[in-house]
């Protein structure tokens, strides 16, 4: 028989954002809410359609749910928590008649197979009294989309779609349920355990079979030492050793094992704004994350990623336009079209439509780009030497760049409201050619070193004049504009200017003032700045956040940034995970986890941990 999705059911609702963990194989992830259901997980890739997609529409879009039967109202509390140093989840139920935990996690894929053999392993226990357990998994393939079968076996259930098949093998005797799903209840006692294995492939031929206890402690040993002694590599021993070594194995976690490439967020169209369509697809790799990217690797010690990473980078350096010139975003893969596409059967995470696939922002025009990237070179190759195949494709970048750095853009924000002369794109155009000149001098490659020296101070000289605004007395969003922008923070990041120039931190003041709420900072201000195209009101950007508190720290305010940073790493979720913004209540908005926060905050940490140790930052 074959199922389509089931008609809305209203006794379905949504969780939180914030109420999610992660695990995941290095080739995507799955996440699974404090209530023990994974609502969403895309098989076999980050960027593959989804397999279980509650998150984007609680009636249709899938899921697998282990939990209590009693009614959650009556359970004393849900938890979740880590194994220590490991991406292992372990969520726990509190009732009054026992305590019940289930135990997920992805063994790793680490060689290059794209294949579809990926594995979810749960284990479920009761470590006091007597727990009864509902077992519900439906898929929904291809975005809830394709129709699939289910087949019952003797140890288990297997879905299977036009192009991918999914064997849940269990222990429990499964009955279908008639939604294209299969469902139990059973019980356990203390110290009982049963397990439950998902595990995907291109065909309906598995063989299913219980997991055994000795197979199940092999998997979860295996899968416990990779975390540890990956982690084990990291050199950050600071104030906020917890909260970075938990950044430092989300981003791992956001790590496409074959390529190096790092994804922005696994997730697609988790709102910035609810009911609004500030929604987009975050299941790429930006070259805005880049700089960002290796500064973090390098300086916590993982110089096996940051060389990946920078592999992939060189590829699409020798990837460029015809025009010489690169777009912000790729597939994981290197893939250059992502074309946008809007998923109109899927309702949104809480009716917050459009659900989108793909992402359009990569025809646009973003010259900051060439700054973080040639920045994410010269942070490299401080580490190692760069190749002079990889030099000429740099000159070639700049010769591009130095005929069009004057030219409106799109900018760091991506509005889709027009073209403007960006402020921050023509700081990080200087940054490019900062960079490469750093690079030639050091290295003693050839290069037009007297061009890029003009470019690079006709850059400068158009920034201080055009980009003051001297009745404000900041720098503003785009050249004539009247606008606050917290993207001016990386004008101190990036040393364009001193922490302590008077016209930065008359800058800071002003966005303290304008954009920012106790510890959080707007990215701008939609009603004075340039018209993105949208209209609706966001969230404050949890970067943004982060950086300002850098940049206090950097200039000297350290009481303020230490008490700023403190309070953004108090609105990190229960497991220590971060969206991409935060709503007026705290609640977390946005694509989850973004790693371009956890970017920030690793940044953040360690440098405000050498100021309280008396390093001079500047």
């Amino acid at each position: 028989m074959q199922y389509r999705c089931p008609e809305p059911n209203q006794s379905r609702s949504y969780q939180p954002i914030e109420d999610y963990a992660i695990i995941g194989d290095l080739h995507t992830v799955a996440l699974v809410g404090k209530n023990g259901s994974i609502d969403w997980c895309c098989l076999p890739r980050f960027d593959s359609p989804s397999v279980f997609g509650a998150l984007l529409d609680a009636h249709k879009g899938g899921s697998f749910r282990i939990s209590p039967t009693i009614d959650s109202t009556t359970r004393m509390g849900d938890r979740q928590i880590y194994f220590p140093e490991t991406n292992i989840l372990i969520t726990r139920f509190l009732t009054s008649d026992g305590v019940g935990e289930v135990i997920d996690f992805m063994p790793i894929q680490t060689s290059d197979c794209e294949t579809h053999q990926h594995n979810i392993i749960r284990s479920v226990q009761v470590v006091r009294g007597s727990l009864s357990f509902d077992i519900v998994c439906r898929p929904a393939f291809n975005y809830a989309r394709d129709e699939h079968t289910v087949r019952l076996t003797e140890h288990g259930a297997i879905f299977c779609s036009q192009n991918m098949c999914l064997g849940l093998s269990s222990s429990i005797p499964l009955e279908q349920n008639g939604l294209g799903g299969v469902h139990a209840t059973f019980t356990l006692s203390e110290g009982q355990v049963v397990y439950f294995v998902l595990e995907s492939a291109s065909h309906d031929q598995m063989q299913l079979a219980p997991m055994s206890d000795c197979d199940y402690n092999e998997h979860f040993q295996e899968t416990m030492t990779y975390w540890q002694r990956w982690l084990s590599q990291c050199k950050y021993q600071g104030r906020w050793r917890e909260m970075v070594q938990r950044s430092a194995l989300v981003l791992k976690l956001l790590t496409y094992a074959p390529t190096g490439a790092i994804v922005a967020a696994p997730t697609t169209s988790l709102p910035e704004a609810l009911g609004k369509d500030r929604n987009w697809d975050y299941r790429f790799t930006w070259l805005r994350d880049a700089s960002f990217t290796l500064y973090g690797l390098l300086t916590l010690g993982f110089t096996q990623e940051a060389e990946a990473f920078m592999g992939w980078l060189d590829a699409r350096c020798h990837e460029l336009e015809e025009n010489g010139s690169l777009q912000p975003i790729y597939g994981i893969d290197g893939e250059h079209e992502l074309p946008e596409s809007i998923l109109e059967h899927l309702e949104g995470y809480r009716q917050s439509a459009p659900v989108r696939i793909g992402n359009g922002a990569y025809q646009q025009k973003q010259l900051d780009i060439y700054g973080e990237l040639i920045d994410s070179i010269y942070i490299f190759d401080r580490h190692q030497d760069i190749s002079y195949d990889l030099w000429r494709h740099i000159r070639q970048l700049l010769g591009w760049l130095g005929e069009h750095w004057d030219e409106p853009d799109e900018g760091i924000w991506e509005v889709r409201g027009g073209p403007r002369q960006f402020l921050h794109s023509r700081v990080m155009s200087w940054v490019a050619f900062d960079r490469a000149l750093r690079i030639a001098r050091h290295r003693g490659l050839p290069a037009p070193i007297h061009e890029w020296e003009r470019i690079s101070s006709e850059i400068y000289e158009q920034i201080m004049q055009n980009g003051w605004n001297s009745e404000l007395k900041s720098f503003v969003q785009y050249y004539g504009s009247d606008a606050v922008d917290a993207s001016s923070l990386l004008m101190v990041l990036t040393r364009f200017t001193g922490p302590t120039d008077p016209q930065m931190l008359s800058t800071i003041e002003r966005i303290m003032r304008v954009l920012t709420s106790d510890s959080h900072v707007f990215r701008y201000d939609p009603q004075a700045a340039a018209n993105d195209g949208l209209g609706s009101v966001e969230g404050t950007f949890s970067p943004c956040s982060f950086w300002l508190a850098e940049s206090l720290a950097r200039a000297g305010r350290l009481d303020e940034a230490r008490l700023m940073l403190e309070k953004m790493l108090s609105y990190a979720n229960h497991v220590g995970l971060y969206a991409e913004e935060f709503g007026p209540a705290g609640e977390a908005l946005g694509n989850f986890p973004q790693a371009f926060t956890h970017l920030a905050l690793i940044s953040t940490c360690y440098n405000m941990d050498r100021a309280l140790n008396g390093d001079l930052l500047g």
